[in-house]
């Protein structure tokens, strides 16, 4: 069991959410402290992962109790931040534009699997985030590639893996599938 400073109750919030609120959260506490974030957003795991890893924050590990996820991160607990890298964004707008040209473009979906399952865009590569820096190089680095998730949040993550790792033209989409309205499988 992880001793914790203090709980933050993000359940039942969606990306990017319980990011946002640990974010909030970590600012007034002192360097050292361990919060615990509960929160039943399945993808939240991969998001405190990465979050952690670009924030200066550790990440503790993930204990699950039916169906919350207790996170654990310590304030600046693992050194200096890694450096980010923001990728482009473009528009839900001109991204279903291109979609709906019949343009072949390549689309990287970083949600995780149930997420993809329930509703996806057609053609769409799935990669979830937790798996993009094993499983790039399933994608050619040449390809210009669209990345979305659920509002941008974790495509931007992917964006920046990918990115420190070779791909030079890539575009975050946002935001994402939360306001997609065109034809899905």
């Amino acid at each position: 069991m992880v001793q914790t400073d203090l709980t933050l109750d993000a359940k039942g919030l969606a990306c990017p959410m319980p990011i946002v609120k640990a974010k909030k959260t970590m600012k007034s506490m002192d360097s050292g402290k361990v919060l615990e974030i509960q929160a039943t957003d399945k993808g939240s795991t991969a998001d405190f992962q990465a979050w952690a890893k670009s924030s200066g924050h550790q990440y503790i590990g993930t204990e699950t109790e039916g169906d919350v996820l207790r996170h654990f991160l310590r304030k600046d607990g693992a050194g200096a931040p890694e450096e980010t890298i923001t990728i482009p964004e473009i528009s839900l707008t001109d991204f279903t534009r291109k979609v709906e040209s019949g343009e072949a473009i390549t689309i990287l979906d970083v949600r995780e699997k149930d997420e993809f399952e329930e509703a996806h865009i057609l053609g769409a590569v799935h990669i979830p985030l937790s798996e993009v820096e094993t499983r790039m190089d399933e994608l050619k680095k040449e390809d210009t590639i669209y990345i979305i998730c659920h509002s941008g949040r974790r495509s931007g993550i992917a964006g920046d893996i990918m990115a420190k790792n070779g791909f030079d033209s890539l575009y975050n989409v946002v935001p994402g599938m939360n306001e997609w309205t065109e034809k899905t499988e």
